[in-house]
């Protein structure tokens, strides 16, 4: 394709792609405003509350101020004080996120493709800035700088991974640059890398395997949950997809409870593997499978991570070895060990720091993990797994054949 043509696809692509985010909400909310309030409020208040969820989506900050009559009706006390929302549906980023990719991808073969990725992210960062301004009111004030930056950041990222090929110019320059690199340091670098990240994936796996267990055990309380509300048909509809756009969030928390820390929903409680506290909760029902019990096993569930960074180490190894050509000396693989240790913290702490923030006003003021704390927990559970992982793999144990030769 040409290079207008190019420009012209990847903006009507980029613009999709956000049109489809916000459609998503604005869609079950516009069904809602025609089948429960029969069509006598403004429909653009509904356009304004698809934007703010699909912003919150990104990791917007939200400031709300409600009035006393709102106010009155969800038990909220201090009409007059604003409070934010910054919990992020992180499930509109995560699709964001994979557009991008899917896009990138597309452009690999074209022989544009860099025009193509900049006017992409230019038209997203554009738009957002735009409906950012038409969702702004009073009483619901939405961040703009993070609203003009944070969508084009997901969106950008995703970008950044679809667009890594085998004849990217950018990598075909890496991987000159590390093959003319002292090998050493360069496998030791490439096996921390690996084992940091697959040791983060790994727990991440199991975290969802948790998440669905909690779902499946609590499924009575959800429903019953369900039922408190009151939602109605379309409410309980309208409920879900705000729950499923939750979902990620959800497993970062049981990722950080499998780490050790835990995560709070609320100003003063915890739910970790230790201890457990939980204070009044939002009505929310997903919130139902939240263990009321700190885990039978305490400190062994601990060993998810440990075991994963051991295996993450087992598995580089070889390359380490081969690249030393020889069996590495134990400050190689404490070092290489170290530095996995060091990412995988960092991307841990990265995570769990997305899944916090605030989600209403008073003690919803802090839900989700502590990212410095999680990071921590991270860093010191890889270093182990991944020690002995590394250290463990030029262990010879000797036959029992062997031993009998000996005698």
């Amino acid at each position: 394709m040409t290079r207008r043509i190019t420009a012209l696809m990847s903006a009507f692509e980029a613009l999709l792609i956000v049109a489809i985010g916000i459609a998503v909400p604005l869609s079950i909310l516009t069904i809602m405003w025609a089948a429960q309030f029969g069509f006598q409020i403004d429909w653009v208040v509904f356009w304004r509350a698809a934007v703010v969820i699909w912003l919150v989506g990104h990791g917007v900050d939200v400031t709300f101020q409600l009035d006393a009559q709102t106010a009155l009706a969800l038990g909220v006390t201090g009409v007059g004080e604003p409070f934010v929302v910054s919990l992020a549906l992180s499930g509109f980023a995560l699709c964001t996120a994979l557009a991008g990719v899917v896009m990138a991808r597309r452009l690999r073969r074209e022989p544009h493709r860099v025009l193509g990725e900049l006017v992409a992210l230019s038209t997203v960062v554009v738009l957002s800035g735009l409906v950012v301004l038409t969702a702004s009111t009073e009483g619901v004030l939405p961040s703009r700088w993070q609203a003009l930056l944070f969508p084009g950041l997901v969106f950008g990222l995703g970008l950044a991974i679809g667009s890594i090929g085998a004849t990217n110019p950018a990598r075909v320059r890496l991987r000159r640059m590390i093959a003319e690199g002292p090998q050493p340091w360069v496998a030791a670098g490439g096996a921390a890398l690996r084992a940091g990240l697959g040791t983060v994936a790994t727990v991440i796996v199991a975290a969802s395997l948790i998440t669905t267990m909690a779902l499946v055990i609590g499924y009575g309380q959800v429903i019953a949950l369900y039922e408190s509300v009151q939602a109605g048909v379309l409410g309980g509809i309208a409920l879900t997809a705000g729950q499923l756009a939750l979902l990620p969030t959800l497993v970062i928390w049981a990722a950080s409870w499998l780490v050790g820390p835990g995560f709070a929903v609320g100003a003063g409680s915890t739910v970790s593997p230790i201890a457990t506290t939980l204070g009044p909760l939002p009505a929310v029902p997903v919130l139902g499978a939240l263990p009321l019990e700190p885990s039978p096993l305490g400190f062994m569930t601990l060993i998810v991570p440990v075991l994963a960074a051991f295996i993450a180490g087992l598995a580089v190894r070889p390359r380490l070895v081969a690249a030393l050509d020889g069996e590495p000396p134990r400050w190689w693989g404490l070092g290489t060990a170290a530095l996995a240790a060091l990412i995988a913290g960092l991307a841990m702490g990265f995570l769990a720091f997305v899944a916090a923030g605030a989600a209403g006003p008073g003690r919803l003021a802090e839900v989700g993990p502590d990212p410095v704390t999680v990071g921590l927990w991270m860093l010191v559970e890889t270093l182990i797994g991944a020690s002995l992982g590394l250290l463990a793999g030029g262990v010879r144990v000797a036959r029992p054949q062997a031993l009998a030769r000996t005698r």
